[in-house]
């Protein structure tokens, strides 16, 4: 794990998913911010909190692309804090091996660069779904319950707090379309 120069210091946490909604931590400010040199897509089986090793869901990853860019939050936590929610965080994230922890560059929309925490897809790693088309994405999604809930609302939720944030995911929106068209049928 990469570790972030100096530990006395604010961590900023990048959320691109989950954390956006359901961060499970106190934090003292929230900033729209861009990570630049990934993108945020389904390409990570879920076998705890959105499906089961019998029957996978998908889960959001950062996945690494030359030239993409993924709109998050950066959530600020105090210096006191930081050790208890790097804990929270590597045993929420870092339950299966699948996720890498990295301290990488954020712009926030004020216009700072920081450091923050954020959690890459390994590529290596056998929860990596390579490219699913947004089909494959939808069956999988409408089906799957893990130990954190329906993987729908999972999608639902992370969608809505994109659309409050005034980022909208063409791609996150028609495999919505497509869950909600498997669900009433």
């Amino acid at each position: 794990m990469d570790e972030q120069p100096d530990h006395a210091s604010d961590l900023w946490v990048f959320a691109y998913g989950s954390l956006m909604w359901k961060p499970g931590f106190d934090f003292v400010e929230r900033k729209s911010a861009c990570l630049n040199g990934y993108r945020r897509g389904f390409c990570m089986w879920s076998i705890h909190h959105r499906g089961s090793v019998e029957k996978p869901g998908l889960v959001l990853a950062l996945d690494p692309v030359e030239d993409a860019s993924c709109e998050g939050i950066a959530l600020r936590v105090a210096p006191d804090a930081r050790t208890t929610v790097l804990e929270y965080l590597r045993a929420r994230e870092l339950i299966s091996s699948a996720y890498i922890e990295r301290f990488e560059t954020i712009q926030l929309e004020d216009g700072r660069s920081v450091e923050a925490v954020v959690y890459v897809m390994d590529r290596s790693h056998e929860q990596y779904t390579g490219a699913l088309t947004l089909e494959h994405q939808a069956e999988v999604i409408a089906r799957s319950v893990g130990g954190m809930g329906p993987n729908d609302e999972y999608l639902y939720s992370t969608l809505e707090h994109l659309n409050q944030m005034g980022c909208p995911d063409p791609e996150m929106e028609e495999i919505a379309r497509l869950v909600r068209l498997k669900s009433a049928g």
